[in-house]
């Protein structure tokens, strides 16, 4: 069975079927052209996120401390300390609120989780343009990546966009040897290749920067050494430099916030 690849528009095979939420037998096609490996159509995402947020995900708070350690560093040394920046599909604010607490000006934005940690600075509370934007953990649950970046690099006026996915590399792995696939939540529909994220930028005239998991697409000028540096060993240098020379909103989004409140009482 071939059917057309929703990146490239090749033509892409069945490689596997797998079971999906534990009672779906689900094909998975492959895209030998651009790497790109999907779900057939996914029909179940209603009952897969009936929870946004899946019970089996123990590592959501490890792996937001991870994150907002490299991206610390990648914005403090490339990108502007003082600039805005947006975390879409940014779940219950836990990110904007850590890199806010670094000092950096981070906005949420998450139209299916309610926001608990970074209230008050919600994407409406500013505007564009923004410097980059984040969405970690995020397109590994489209089924249609490409629209989904374009739309949201262009609503809000950026040209960069930093986000993590796993990569497999030659053909797709078996479904009992890749723990990637999380078939049992049925929220993973989408997997990808290095290629398959340079052929993403390549359709948005963005270059591919890409290093242990950590992604950015972007038109600024970065040295690409610098980067693979600053998400590995470099990133506790340069987290623990930005936090002591920038200055903490943690403070004075408290007193944002007991103002705001004071005012709408008034």
């Amino acid at each position: 069975m071939r059917t057309r690849c929703k990146l490239c528009a090749a033509s892409r095979e069945r490689v596997f079927s797998a079971q999906v939420l534990n009672r779906y037998e689900v094909d998975y096609f492959y895209c030998d052209q651009c790497g790109l490996l999907q779900t057939e159509e996914p029909f179940w995402l209603d009952e897969a996120y009936a929870s946004a947020i899946a019970d089996a995900d123990t590592g959501l708070v490890r792996r937001n401390l991870s994150i907002a350690r490299r991206l610390s560093a990648v914005l403090y040394f490339c990108f502007d300390r003082k600039g805005r920046y947006l975390d879409a599909a940014g779940g219950h604010g836990l990110l904007a609120r850590l890199m806010r607490d670094v000092g950096f000006n981070f906005f949420w934005h998450d139209p299916y989780c309610e926001n608990l940690f970074a209230r008050g600075f919600e994407r409406g509370r500013t505007r564009p343009p923004m410097d980059a934007i984040t969405a970690f953990e995020v397109l590994e649950h489209l089924p249609d990546p490409f629209p989904f970046v374009k739309d949201l690099l262009a609503e809000n006026d950026c040209r960069t966009l930093i986000f993590s996915t796993e990569l497999f590399t030659g053909s797709p792995p078996d479904p009992e040897a890749w723990w990637y696939y999380t078939p049992t939540t049925g929220q993973h529909v989408s997997f990808y290749q290095k290629r398959t994220l340079e052929q993403l930028g390549q359709k948005l005239s963005l270059r591919l920067y890409s290093n242990r998991g950590i992604h950015m697409l972007t038109d600024r000028p970065v040295n690409g050494m610098l980067f693979n540096f600053l998400t590995a060993m470099g990133s506790w240098m340069g987290h623990g430099w930005a936090r002591v020379r920038m200055r903490s909103l943690t403070f004075s989004d408290h007193e944002h916030i007991v103002g705001a409140g004071k005012t709408r009482a008034d």
